[in-house]
């Protein structure tokens, strides 16, 4: 029964070449000219590798293929790089403007030793603007989800809470929307990889774990003491 399962889940799961046509596919639809950059990259190795085997072949078929061959993989490398970067960016382009679009680039989209989370620090349950942290070798990040008019207040509040714990740490403060100032969901991962790097790996985990440890700790309300909270009649019984 065990190897009847597993065959079956291995069917049902597509191959590499069949997810990589799926993902081409998604791409094309929301950007067509995805599939002419990616035929642009593919053929311009290709024809280098032809041009330096007549050039270095001197006639010599062996050493002409390889050249070409090289050019081939080359431009195929190329590709498959264009197409990854078209995918994120088709895969964004449809989420973009929704509620918890700037947690999900977060979430997945983040390098160079960035650290975020897909949970916003700050929300307006009114108009479900929200406000995002990262921290990475360029500091403490926070990110507003929502018009600038309506989220810069939310922005400032954060960022005196950072202050008040982290003084001497750089924060740079992004707006993800369309208004004036603002920048594209796609566009968030390389402004955080192209803020000015102020922090070292060590001191990055270290002002990430101290954020988090501040923002878990939530306050009591005032004028309750939980040691003197009587429990109700009817649930004592």
């Amino acid at each position: 029964m065990a190897r009847t399962k597993d065959a079956s889940k291995a069917q049902k799961e597509p191959g590499r070449f069949k997810q990589m046509w799926q993902v081409f596919q998604m791409t094309r639809r929301y950007d067509p000219r995805a599939q002419w950059l990616m035929l642009a990259v593919f053929l311009a190795p290709v024809l280098v590798g032809v041009g330096l085997g007549i050039w270095f072949g001197e006639g010599n078929g062996f050493t002409i293929a390889l050249w070409v061959i090289a050019g081939v993989l080359a431009g195929l490398l190329l590709a498959l790089v264009v197409l990854g970067r078209r995918a994120e960016r088709a895969a964004y382009s449809q989420i973009e403007g929704q509620p918890g679009a700037v947690g999900a680039v977060l979430r997945s989209g983040l390098r160079g030793g960035w650290v975020g989370n897909e949970m916003p620090i700050a929300v307006n349950g009114k108009t479900q603007d929200a406000v995002y942290r990262a921290v990475g070798r360029g500091g403490v990040a926070l990110i507003s989800e929502g018009p600038v008019s309506r989220t810069q207040r939310m922005l400032d509040d954060e960022m005196r809470k950072v202050q008040r714990v982290l003084p001497n740490v750089p924060i740079s403060l992004i707006s993800v929307g369309t208004d004036e100032g603002s920048i594209e969901l796609h566009r968030l991962p390389r402004a955080l990889r192209s803020t000015k790097k102020a922090l070292t790996k060590p001191e990055v985990l270290a002002v990430s774990n101290r954020l988090n440890s501040l923002q878990t700790q939530l306050p009591i309300p005032k004028g309750i003491d939980p040691m003197k909270v009587r429990p109700q009649r009817g649930k004592a019984r």
